[in-house]
């Protein structure tokens, strides 16, 4: 797995919009990174690391057992928020 995070963010740094897509897919997230890359490049990589730190964090989260209670502001991407776990549907943990 840090391999894999360590590949995804060396391509950030170079193209902070093919970062995104290959952790988040084509949607919402790429198409408001490509904007932000294209007004101001420090901009996109803000953004993109924010969704790659949301993204690595929630999928450590669900290997561990442990889910969010809450979607992360300003991420649409299903994939993103569960840590590419469960195909976009979050089971709450039962007590």
């Amino acid at each position: 797995m840090a391999a894999s995070a360590l590949l995804v963010v060396l391509i950030t740094i170079l193209l902070p919009p093919v970062g995104v897509w290959a952790i988040a897919g084509c949607g919402a997230d790429l198409f408001i990174n490509i904007c932000l890359t294209l007004l101001g490049y420090i901009p996109g990589h803000i953004h993109a690391f924010y969704l790659e730190y949301v993204y690595y964090d929630r999928r450590e989260q669900a290997r561990e057992g442990r889910f969010a209670a809450r979607r992360a502001a300003g991420v649409y991407s299903d994939r993103v928020q569960t840590g590419g776990h469960g195909y976009g549907t979050m089971v709450p943990p039962t007590s």
